[in-house]
């Protein structure tokens, strides 16, 4: 499971947004079913960052979001995001030199349903 946070950040803000993230990261990859983590900034708007989580299962995020250590240091951060969709499922997936699989969603019957 992927999870994209989009976030509007000036550049006086810039350090002290990288801190919070930092820690929110931090915070975020203590959690059972956390697999890795990244802060983006978009190259065409450096104003624009992402907080980029991949997560075992919607059901570890979940949890993970009901952490102590991700209350305190996550969440404010959190909810400074843009409110947009930010969880994502993989339908489709590829490794390298692989054939790309489809996978069932978890939300209906059917590939990418």
């Amino acid at each position: 499971m992927l999870v994209v946070n989009r976030f509007t950040v000036t550049d006086a803000d810039t350090s002290g947004f990288v801190d919070r993230a930092r820690s929110a990261l931090r915070a975020l990859a203590g959690c059972p079913g956390y697999q890795r983590g990244a802060v983006h900034r978009a190259l065409e708007e450096p104003e624009t960052w992402c907080l980029v989580t991949e997560w075992e299962s919607v059901g570890t995020y979940r949890r993970a979001l009901g952490a102590f250590e991700v209350k305190v240091h996550a969440t404010p951060l959190l909810a400074a995001s843009r409110d947009e969709p930010s969880a994502f499922e993989a339908l489709v997936t590829a490794l390298p030199g692989e054939e790309p699989a489809t996978h069932t969603s978890d939300r209906a019957t059917g590939p990418g349903r």
